[in-house]
């Protein structure tokens, strides 16, 4: 069966209207028109989990939580909470995860300086679209869906991170355990706006409970410098009781006043996505992935271990952690094995001004013979790579 070609002009912008062309046919708006990156937050749907899917147990303020990427957790002894990649979704709307925030020791008397909220942080590169600083500043719209078993007035804000300015608005859960959709659309700021770099430029907050330092004021609806008696007002307590929990999933921030049907991207370039800022090497040798090459130095050490990145990190000079249970691996003129008790990584160089691979400098080897060529790898468990905000 012959194909039928559309004319080239048909292609060119503006050549043929929209009602000239049959209902089938292919152009250019229609293939891009789904995955334009318009969703400022990065995996909204909850579906990478690179940390693991299980609970975490309590948090340390400003700590990355497992479950899904790019969300950390802003704690102050506001009890303790378990974090979790959850399969509870809404109904028909094509999410396949949550992330979950379980209470696991009650609060149910915060202290004034008493917090906690979940946040995602967004890198200064990702926020040109905003206009923020100028007359052109673009409005901006969240939303998402969420779910808890306690009904009430929760509280996002909006957060400036270079300029130290910040917006709240609320939202209500009205059904106890019930999937709700939220959307929330708050003005530019013509006054100023974060900085295009790669540094922690602005940040979305959903507040889950705080104390009358950030609640004794009134609701900061505008943009205007941070007081903190402002910034979480009406906020209910989710942390008075180890029953309470908290869902949210299809988070979207784009530009505009108006929320958009959730831009859901394929896995691939989610994951990549995310891999900007957290990556594992993974298990090497036989059960696993390729060794990575380097070169012994003495009996003990490898040297110049090469690891190239999936993605460009966000720094050039990213943490990497050898993880309690870790078993590394050898192969030079001997094979030789040792735990993450007797092994780390002694120093880090990036190697590419693109930061697209590492080379790492590792200890606690023995009975190596100085100056061979060597391939290593962590076995049993991988070894995290770190470039978060």
């Amino acid at each position: 069966m012959a194909l039928t070609t559309l004319p080239t002009a048909a292609f060119a912008t503006g050549s043929v209207g929209t009602s000239q062309l049959a209902d089938g046919a292919v152009t250019t708006e229609k293939l891009v028109a789904d995955v334009n990156f318009r969703n400022i937050i990065i995996n909204g749907d909850m579906s990478i989990a690179q940390r693991g899917a299980g609970p975490s147990g309590a948090f340390a303020s400003g700590q990355y939580i497992q479950g899904p990427d790019r969300y950390k957790i802003d704690i102050s002894n506001m009890g303790n909470w378990k974090s979790s990649q959850s399969t509870d979704v809404p109904s028909g709307q094509g999410f396949n995860y949550s992330l979950k925030l379980d209470c696991d020791a009650a609060d149910a008397s915060p202290s004034a300086g008493d917090f906690i909220y979940l946040n995602q942080p967004i890198e200064g590169f990702n926020t040109a679209s905003f206009k923020f600083g100028s007359s052109s500043a673009e409005s901006l719209t969240l939303s998402f869906w969420v779910k808890s078993n306690k009904t009430g007035t929760y509280i996002v804000r909006f957060y400036d991170i270079d300029n130290q300015r910040a917006l709240s608005q609320s939202y209500t859960i009205s059904s106890a355990s019930t999937w709700e959709k939220k959307t929330i659309t708050i003005s530019g700021d013509t006054v100023s706006g974060p900085n295009y770099d790669n540094g922690y430029a602005f940040a979305i907050n959903w507040c889950l409970g705080a104390g009358t330092t950030y609640t004794s004021g009134t609701l900061n609806t505008s943009w205007n410098s941070v007081t903190n008696a402002n910034q979480f007002v009406g906020q209910v307590n989710l942390a008075d009781s180890t029953s309470n929990e908290w869902y949210v999933t299809g988070a979207q921030l784009e530009v505009g006043t108006s929320a958009s049907d959730f831009e859901f991207l394929p896995y691939d370039v989610n994951l990549r996505r995310c891999q900007r800022y957290y990556f594992v090497i993974n298990q090497s040798g036989a059960n696993g992935g390729p060794l990575h090459p380097g070169r012994t130095n003495g009996s003990a050490d490898i040297n110049n271990i090469g690891v190239a990145c999936p993605v460009p990190l966000r720094i050039g000079n990213p943490s990497v952690t050898i993880q309690s249970g870790t078993i590394m691996q050898v192969w030079a003129n001997t094979f030789s094995m040792t735990s993450a008790g007797g092994g780390s990584v002694t120093s880090l160089v990036n190697t590419g001004s693109d930061s697209i691979r590492l080379m790492l400098n590792v200890n606690g080897f023995s009975g190596l013979s100085n100056g061979v060529a060597a391939n290593w790898g962590p076995v049993i468990s991988g070894m995290p790579v770190d470039a978060e905000l």
